[in-house]
């Protein structure tokens, strides 16, 4: 399952959503794994269609295991 939060928003004189500034929205997904649920919330925010909206890449990389590479010596 995917939810999306908001905070920092508003409704425009149309009746939609509008940013008002700061972090506005909150994606999270569950998973196997800690891997799995970060890959589906990243899917989830790529579907977010905010014009000029924009995310970090960066959410949960220090909890990830490090993928260990070999070097030739």
């Amino acid at each position: 399952g995917i939810k999306i939060f908001h905070a920092g928003t508003a409704f425009d004189s149309e009746g939609r959503f509008i940013a008002t500034g700061g972090r506005v929205l909150g994606v999270t997904a569950k998973g196997n794994d800690l891997e799995e649920a970060r890959d589906r919330a990243y899917q989830a925010v790529e579907n977010v269609k905010w014009p000029g909206g924009f995310y970090r890449r960066d959410i949960g990389w220090r909890a990830l295991p490090q993928k260990q590479h070999a070097t030739k010596v």
